[in-house]
């Protein structure tokens, strides 16, 4: 937070992370989170080398393969749609992943859920009114991720607010059971 026109990102784009000093300057997301990852120490909370290398690897997947899924630009960068109006496998099977677990790395919530959840959760943000209910493991997923205290901290209670309800819309409740049942 401050002043855009002092921001340090050599595009002067955001976000962009600088220590009280200036000696350390981190932009884009995904070095941002990696560095919070480990220099703040959060891999050394008994994180395996296969948690490691799973959380680095979902915060770069998050970058380089879902931003453009979730974010369709023209050549000179501005948003225009969202490619999850239509079938994705690569959504189709990050849905199968979740199927099988709540959060995307073993051990639970982590940075690798904060890079991955926060491009999901901005698509019904800027596209109001999608339907992403033919992926009920990514809703769910995106309704967890929302539904955390910190989220509402960080994007306020009414965008919190919005998301839940609106992931709720599209199926990302508890699971139904069959004739309250099964």
């Amino acid at each position: 937070m401050g002043d855009l026109s002092k921001n340090p990102h050599p595009f002067r784009q955001i976000p962009c992370l600088s220590d009280e000093n200036g000696e350390v300057t981190v932009f884009e997301s995904g070095a941002i989170l990696t560095y919070i990852y480990t220099v703040a120490g959060l891999e050394k909370h008994n994180d395996s080398n296969a948690r490691k290398g799973a959380v680095l690897s979902w915060i770069t997947w998050a970058n380089a393969s879902l931003d453009p899924i979730c974010f369709l630009e023209t050549p000179e960068g501005k948003v225009y749609d969202t490619g999850l109006k239509n079938p994705n496998r690569r959504i189709d099977a990050l849905d199968k992943i979740l199927s099988k677990q709540e959060f995307l790395v073993d051990g639970g919530f982590s940075v690798a859920d904060v890079a991955v959840a926060s491009y999901l959760l901005y698509v019904p943000q800027f596209f109001q009114g999608i339907n992403l209910s033919r992926w009920p493991n990514v809703v769910r997923y995106m309704k967890d991720c929302a539904s955390r205290p910190h989220y509402g901290e960080a994007f306020g209670s009414g965008v919190q607010q919005y998301l839940i309800e609106s992931l709720d819309a599209m199926g990302g409740g508890e699971k139904k059971k069959l004739f309250g049942m099964f």
